[in-house]
């Protein structure tokens, strides 16, 4: 039961975990960032460093037409791609390329519940992120188990395990 809900806990975490380097936030978001009413600067080509070029590269024919946000995004995600390591690349691009096979409905789902997610106190957000290292630490087999157990129950089973886990943890 225990790791049936550590699974619950872990799939929101685990959609949440495929956003990408260089995503965009999904229309209407709400960004962490402080409001400002002066509209975001363009950022020219040539502003950007020789390793932000390069990692953008394949922008650059159409980089003039996108929007100031987006360019000052990218220059971001550029520059933190600059500081990952080998692996965290390799992980970054895996997911990516997931990203990019998931449909449209997938997206807005996975988008959802981040925004669900952040709206959660911090607190709460803390103890679903230690949930979510409990299920990654089990073998992939019993994460496929407790994935299946879930889809096998009806809605009525499902909605009985929520309460009964909001029950054995309640909010601070």
């Amino acid at each position: 039961m225990r790791r049936l809900l550590t699974t619950l806990l872990a799939g929101g975490l685990l959609a949440m975990a495929n956003t990408l380097v260089f995503a965009d936030p999904p229309a209407g978001a709400v960004l962490n960032t402080a409001v400002s009413s002066v509209p975001a600067a363009p950022v020219p080509w040539s502003s950007l460093t020789p390793q932000q070029q390069q990692v953008l590269a394949p922008l650059k024919s159409r980089w003039a037409t996108l929007p100031a946000e987006r360019q000052q995004r990218l220059e971001r995600g550029a520059d933190r791609w600059a500081q990952m390591t080998p692996e965290q690349r390799a992980r970054a691009r895996q997911r990516m390329q997931h990203w990019r096979r998931l449909t449209p409905q997938e997206r807005a789902q996975i988008r959802q519940r981040y925004q669900a997610f952040q709206k959660l106190p911090p607190d709460e957000q803390q103890r679903i992120r230690e949930q979510f290292q409990k299920f990654q630490q089990l073998s992939p087999g019993e994460r496929q188990a407790l994935r299946q157990r879930w889809k096998n129950m009806t809605p009525a089973q499902r909605e009985q395990l929520r309460k009964h886990w909001r029950a054995q943890h309640p909010p601070h």
